[in-house]
């Protein structure tokens, strides 16, 4: 396979601030198909993006119908996820899927389903593990440095960041809010840091406390408290089986000075790691020679790579390289498993479960 023919359903925020710029980057791939419910954005993203001759529709089953076509990406609406990338694959198309898998874990355990029964690649997008950060803290993980990590804490957490576009505040569409927005991002790379996918109980609660807030100040407007349908914040405890135990919070809008969009905390035996989150940076603390120390890696020395290439561009732009080099190529590592993002999201619906009873959900 010489080249790579994408189609894109979905061409809204994501697929424009994301995934689109990324794939336009890589000379293996060619976009030549373009699907919107909303005609004209499609043929924006046909005309921006597009090889000569892409085609546009508002129908996704016709671009499956097309038989060119090797890779989809779905990048729609959480409540469309699912079956598109079902239909995707059934199609014998390849999958990349816009976080978060899917808006319940029902519905991600069909997408897992297809992607074994019809043999074709599912991934989602996670790009927060491309992150430099991200990336040395990984190597450091796989060669012990921290020891049995027993404790972590995953924050996607915004003093106000309410995005007041699309469907975001809008449950039927999204599953939730900040938790299975954003929060998702900081509960994966938590996982897969840790390389712990066995959850034994989880517990959580979800707020609404500052969305009837007519004119709240936010970075993209007020918002509409009448349309606001999911929570503000939601927080969570997740007991690993082997013990461990992660603090999980997310929010739009909380009354907090500790802010970031994405950040993890590992707490080992032999030694703990913050990430900088949208800085990008990281620290090692520990104990040496009766002394407590803390270091910061130089993270733009090098020497950081999954394997040889993977170097250089944003996180976002190395996801999706990998991606496709997967796709032309099996040895190739696999960027985000798609059994990974499943436990995810049966995580994420724990903690909506949990919130919503009052109880603690338990795992088999």
């Amino acid at each position: 396979m010489d080249k790579v023919r994408i189609g894109i359903i979905g061409c809204g925020g994501i697929a424009n601030a994301k995934h689109m710029p990324s794939l336009k980057k890589l000379p293996q791939v060619e976009m030549v198909a373009f699907c919107d419910i909303i005609e004209e954005r499609a043929v924006r993203a046909a005309k921006e993006y597009g090889v000569e001759g892409a085609s546009v529709c508002t129908d996704y089953r016709e671009l499956l119908a097309r038989k060119d076509i090797d890779v989809v990406h779905v990048l729609t609406p959480n409540r469309q996820h699912s079956f598109i990338t079902v239909d995707a694959l059934e199609a014998g198309k390849h999958v990349m899927c816009e976080k978060p898998m899917a808006i319940n874990s029902a519905e991600a355990k069909k997408m897992l389903d297809a992607a074994k029964r019809t043999g074709k690649k599912l991934t989602i997008g996670y790009q927060s593990r491309f992150k430099p950060a991200s990336r040395y803290l990984k190597q450091c993980m796989e060669h012990g440095d921290l020891g049995e990590v027993y404790f972590a804490r995953a924050m996607a957490v915004r003093r106000r960041g309410v995005p007041t576009w699309g469907v975001f505040l809008d449950a039927e569409n999204q599953g939730g809010g900040p938790l299975i927005d954003i929060g998702t991002h900081a509960l994966d790379l938590t996982l897969w840091e840790m390389d712990n996918y066995e959850p034994a109980m989880v517990m959580g609660a979800t707020f609404r406390k500052l969305a009837d807030n007519e004119n709240a100040a936010n970075p993209w407007g007020p918002w509409d408290p009448k349309k606001f349908t999911v929570e503000d914040s939601a927080f969570g405890f997740v007991r690993m089986k082997n013990g461990a135990l992660i603090s999980l919070d997310a929010s739009w809008a909380l009354n907090t000075l500790r802010a970031d969009d994405c950040k993890i905390i590992l707490c080992g035996d032999k030694a703990g790691a913050d990430t900088l989150g949208e800085d990008g940076g990281l620290r090692i603390n520990g104990e040496r020679f009766s002394k407590l120390y803390v270091t910061e890696p130089d993270l733009q020395a090098g020497g950081v790579d999954f394997y040889e290439g993977s170097a250089g561009g944003k996180p976002q732009e190395i996801e999706a390289r990998m991606w496709i080099e997967h796709v032309m190529d099996d040895s190739k590592p696999l960027i985000t498993k798609p059994e990974q993002a499943y436990v995810v999201t049966q995580i994420l619906e724990a903690v909506y479960t949990s919130a919503a009873t009052g109880k603690p959900v338990y795992f088999d």
